[in-house]
């Protein structure tokens, strides 16, 4: 017996979850390219990459900022998980 196929419910969930997951990752390429009003700069992935040591200083700031109730815990995951991505392993 052969398998059975996809339906088209399952098809229309998978397309709903890739759409939203451009959605979200074209808002924050927005939000990366430009400047925060809370004063943190951009962290571009281009031309100018970060040491290990300013990546560290950024995420101690958003830390802050964060428990200073600046930001909401959304936007705080997403940077600080953002920042963790581009720390170099040796």
């Amino acid at each position: 017996m052969g398998s059975q196929r996809t339906s088209f419910a399952k098809l229309q969930r998978d397309r709903a979850k890739k759409a939203k997951a451009a959605a979200k990752r074209e808002m924050r390429q927005e939000r990366t390219a430009a400047p925060d009003e809370e004063g943190i700069e951009p962290v571009s992935g281009g031309d100018h990459d970060l040491s290990a040591p300013e990546l560290l200083a950024l995420i101690e700031q958003i830390h802050n900022q964060y428990e200073a109730k600046q930001i909401s815990q959304d936007d705080f995951e997403e940077r600080k998980a953002d920042l963790l991505s581009r720390l170099p392993i040796d």
